[in-house]
């Protein structure tokens, strides 16, 4: 024997509604929980259901004192119905003016653009000047190197890092010396760690580079 289906949403929110439309009263929550299950909606589901008819506007509910009262009247789902029916057919009068508007202006816009040997012609070397901009787009861009602008910068970074790397010469030289005095007896030892991290007799301070301006002879 099949399980019995349980009863939807829809099915749920039909059978509350019922409870309200047959005694047109006001409930409490509490109230309509008891009586859901006579409806087939068990008591547990209730409070939700009736929250999807309270967001719908198909029940209406208010305070009264500290406790919370909920009712509904055929009319009530009808004046919905209405209000939805007006929204939608204010929706679809603006949709059809809107459409209307756009075939004008579709209308408008073919108008000097009918096809013809001058419109292709024109379209032709439209198409033409467009690709030779972009010939010329990419020949520029081999030529970025060379730009003013660009020389600039990247001159102003070789400075910042040859600062930066001279700055950390003199740190090293400091250090060096700061280990010299204080730990003489470990000359030959500091000496094998500096030859292992590459700090051998002839490191010394970066000379600036000689940048060339932009166009001038190297």
């Amino acid at each position: 024997m099949s399980k019995k289906r349980g009863l939807s949403l829809e099915e749920k929110r039909e059978k509350i509604l019922q409870i309200f439309y047959d005694s047109q009263d006001f409930f409490l929550l509490k109230e309509l929980e008891k009586m859901g299950p006579k409806k087939g909606v068990i008591s547990q589901s209730v409070k939700d259901v009736v929250q999807s008819l309270v967001d719908d506007d198909l029940v209406l509910k208010d305070k009264i004192g500290s406790s919370i009262y909920f009712w509904s009247l055929p009319s009530t789902a009808g004046n919905q119905l209405r209000n939805v029916s007006r929204k939608l057919e204010s929706d679809l009068h603006a949709s059809k003016k809107r459409y209307a508007e756009l075939v004008e202006q579709c209308n408008a816009l073919k108008k000097g653009r009918e096809e013809s040997d001058d419109r292709e012609e024109a379209l032709s070397e439209l198409k033409s000047v467009e690709l030779n901009h972009k010939e010329l787009k990419n020949e520029l861009a081999q030529y970025a190197d060379n730009d003013p602008a660009t020389f600039e910068t990247m001159k102003k970074g070789i400075e910042v890092a040859y600062s930066a790397a001279n700055r950390w010469t003199d740190n090293i030289f400091t250090l060096r010396q700061w280990c010299a005095n204080n730990f003489p007896q470990a000359k030959e030892q500091l000496e094998h760690l500096y030859q292992e991290a590459g700090i051998t007799d002839d490191f010394d301070y970066l000379e600036p580079p000689n940048v060339a301006p932009v166009g001038s002879p190297t």
